[in-house]
């Protein structure tokens, strides 16, 4: 006899703790990316916005191509381009109020230096000097991740604790699509839901993890659905649109601020040049999907509006440019400078306190480098 066929024990519905605990349609996305430029509704936004995202883009885009040279002239290891995804960088940089965070990953260097982050500091990772290059408290912006995700779950902490002390803070974490293949992705997802954390999640979904395309990651229909699952709302932005991505981030965070919750925002972009400078993106993609990208370039976009009002005038434009020449210029000039490195630096900020284990790491390393000394002096 099955449990089941005993008597009194059949239900012809389950028990109430099956219920949803949240309606699913609100949470759902739009059916396709949200966008302001290009529509009416962008004539509401701010003329200011509108030229200081066209300096920072352009700016963006100068220092991705000044940063890819250096890697050419061996000043840098490696360089994850963000070229074509400037309009996300940039919105996230300026969404965000000063006590907030900001996480990264590898890819969002144009994110950090918008937080205000030395252009300079923010390459020491990829330089391999440290492990970064800025002070994150000083700055509230974690270190650039290297391992996909697991910025994620830090985020969601530190959100947390802010809210448990009564601070009004809120983390933005950044990710790639091929982070939501990860296990920290889900996770970091499901705690902020349940704790209702102040963190908004924003995937730039730029088509591929390095060679391996969306459609082979996912079936959803997109990833902004996937925060339905964890009783998050999804929001499908057109990426490339920067006064959309800017309202849409700017919305999420004051929901976040205000008690609502966690907000999951896909960008819809595309990653113009290779995953890295080691990487052959022609192996995996045709020039004219390429091209056809180009062809919706965050700047030119924004470059239309602007000149559709009338505001970008022969001086806007110098001035962008030149700003954006200055920076690269201070860039190279500082990046060629040899750096001072110091082996025993390796024993530094790893805990308050040496652990008797790296004490006698240190006596190790300090011994071999001051008889390396002694025998140069010897010669």
């Amino acid at each position: 006899m099955t449990v089941l066929e005993q008597p009194g024990s059949y239900r012809p519905t389950p028990p109430p703790a099956w219920q949803p605990r949240t309606d699913p349609a609100p949470l759902l996305p739009d059916a396709e990316p949200y966008r302001l430029l290009g529509t009416d509704a962008v004539a509401d936004a701010d003329p200011g916005l509108l030229l200081r995202l066209y300096a920072e883009l352009v700016r963006g885009r100068r220092y991705n191509a000044q940063a890819t040279a250096l890697t050419w002239q061996g000043r840098l290891a490696v360089y994850p381009s963000s070229t074509g995804q400037e309009a996300c960088e940039i919105a996230a940089g300026l969404a965000l109020a000063d006590q907030d965070w900001l996480f990264p990953s590898y890819r969002d260097t144009l994110a950090v230096i918008a937080r205000g982050v030395d252009p300079v500091e923010a390459l020491t990772l990829l330089r391999g000097d440290w492990h970064t290059g800025y002070d994150p408290g000083e700055h509230r912006v974690a270190p650039l991740c290297t391992p996909l995700a697991t910025q994620l779950p830090h985020a969601v902490g530190l959100a947390h604790a802010a809210r448990l002390k009564g601070d009004d803070v809120v983390a933005l974490a950044m990710v790639g699509d091929g982070g939501t293949s990860e296990g920290d992705f889900h996770e970091a997802l499901n705690f902020a839901a349940v704790w209702r954390a102040p963190v908004v999640f924003l995937v730039q979904n730029n088509g591929f993890a390095i060679s391996v395309p969306l459609a082979k990651q996912t079936a959803a229909p997109s990833l902004a659905h996937k925060g339905v699952g964890y009783g998050i709302p999804g929001r499908l932005v057109d990426g490339n649109d920067a006064v959309a991505m800017h309202e849409v981030l700017t919305e999420a965070v004051e929901r976040a601020r205000t008690g609502g919750g966690p907000t999951l925002i896909e960008a819809v972009t595309y990653r113009v040049e290779a995953h890295t400078n080691a990487d052959d993106a022609t192996r995996y993609r045709t020039d004219a999907e390429v091209e056809a990208w180009r062809a919706h370039d965050p700047i030119e976009l924004l470059e239309h509006e602007l000149r559709s009002r009338g505001l970008l005038t022969d001086d806007v434009i110098t001035e962008a440019r030149d700003a954006a020449e200055q920076m690269a210029a201070r860039l190279r000039e500082r990046m060629n400078a040899d750096a001072a490195l110091d082996p025993m630096d390796l024993f530094a900020h790893v805990y308050a306190e040496k652990t008797s284990q790296l004490q006698e790491q240190a006596a190790q390393l300090r011994a071999e480098l001051d008889a390396e000394l002694d025998a140069e002096e010897e010669r």
